[in-house]
């Protein structure tokens, strides 16, 4: 699978159940890799297919196919359930053991030999995506399309379709951390160990991350996640939904943290700030909002304030239900900070949004 340019793996998602197990990326599914990437992890999953000039510092393990593209080179060994594609100039440390067929290329290293069950043919061989591309297109083209159907179920294995772990292009996939340019997707059930850091990134629900989450744009907390570590976005609005758990600090552009959610650490936004409290299942979520440049400690039970030149919120006319309004307090001993505005003064806001928010009461009537 030979990834030139730009490459077709646009994000790195990391599908449902996937966990890190000792040094191994363990999923359900299949394993795609871009070229020019680093996997310091070892691999096992369905098909697995590495692009060229990949780095993977421990065993493959690939229940059916397994397609390394030129100059790869792997730091252990390779086992392979069904047939085996190795490209030209691949390097093995280990062993490869194949059940099916060794289709492979010029040149290739294997330092403690290799075993097949089926042919063993030895050519350059053609990419596998390729080869499967050109046939579909070719049937698609003469109008077979019940082949094409059928050859398709077969790739699929007769299985249910199940989501690949994509790593893009030139990613560095570590114990400590894994870091991509593009955005970040992260299924549900999921147990990783590592920080996060991509361009944009998404948690599902029910997740353990060992490590902090960075991002230049926005990052999303699933419901049950446990995050152990830091939050972190330049720009970005950072969302905490009902029942997830920050074991660290969040820092953000925008801050929403759901009713139920825990943020152990402290909480900085440099523009709004708001926590988000459901009162009933048949009533809205009231939204608390903050003034900008609000942080907070994390400590349960703050009181919620704002700083000086922000004025009371109105409570929503017409919706016949009652809203809380929250009105700014000026706090007399808060320090004055040199080059910034009235929009980022520091004000204390609850960090335990599963407490009930309490009202302020204001000391600006006017």
């Amino acid at each position: 699978m030979s990834l030139r340019g730009g490459g077709p793996i646009e994000e790195l998602a990391i599908p449902s159940g996937t966990t890190v197990e000792e040094h191994d990326v363990v999923v359900d599914g299949d394993v795609l890799v871009g070229g020019q990437s680093t996997v310091e992890l070892g691999v096992r999953g369905r098909n697995v297919a590495i692009g060229e000039r990949v780095s993977v510092g421990d065993d493959i393990e690939a229940e059916g196919d397994c397609r390394l593209d030129t100059w790869c080179s792997v730091d252990g060994n390779v086992l392979v359930g069904e047939d085996a594609y190795l490209g030209e100039r691949v390097t093995v440390t280990g062993r490869l053991m194949v059940s099916g067929d060794l289709d492979i290329g010029d040149d290739v290293t294997i330092e403690e030999g290799f075993e097949a069950n089926g042919w063993i043919v030895i050519r350059n061989p053609v990419p596998t995506i390729v080869f499967y591309f050109i046939v579909l297109s070719q049937l698609l083209r003469v109008g077979e399309t019940d082949a094409a159907d059928e050859l398709a179920e077969a790739l699929a294995d007769g299985d249910d379709v199940r989501d690949p772990l994509l790593i893009p292009r030139s990613a560095e996939i570590a114990d400590d951390a894994w870091r991509v340019s593009t955005p970040a997707t992260v299924g549900d059930d999921c147990r990783l160990h590592g920080n996060l850091r991509a361009a944009s990134i998404r948690v599902g629900e029910r997740n353990e991350v060992f490590g902090s989450l960075r991002a230049r744009e926005d990052i999303t907390v699933g419901a049950e996640t446990v995050i152990h570590g830091d939050v972190t976005t330049r720009g970005g609005t950072v969302t905490v939904e009902a029942g997830a758990r920050v074991l660290g600090d969040v820092s953000a552009g925008d801050l929403v943290v759901y009713d139920g959610a825990e943020i152990q650490g402290t909480l900085r936004a440099r523009g709004e700030m708001k926590l988000v409290q459901r009162t009933g299942p048949e009533t809205e979520a009231d939204e608390v909002e903050e003034g900008g440049g609000a942080e907070a400690g994390g400590s349960d039970g703050v009181d919620s304030e704002e700083p000086d030149g922000v004025g009371d919120d109105d409570a929503n006319p017409g919706d016949g239900t009652e809203n809380e309004t929250t009105e700014s307090a000026r706090e007399d001993d808060a320090p004055e900070t040199d080059g910034e505005s009235e929009a980022e003064g520091t004000a204390a806001v609850t960090a335990d949004a599963g407490a009930a928010t309490e009202a302020v009461e204001s000391e600006n009537d006017s």
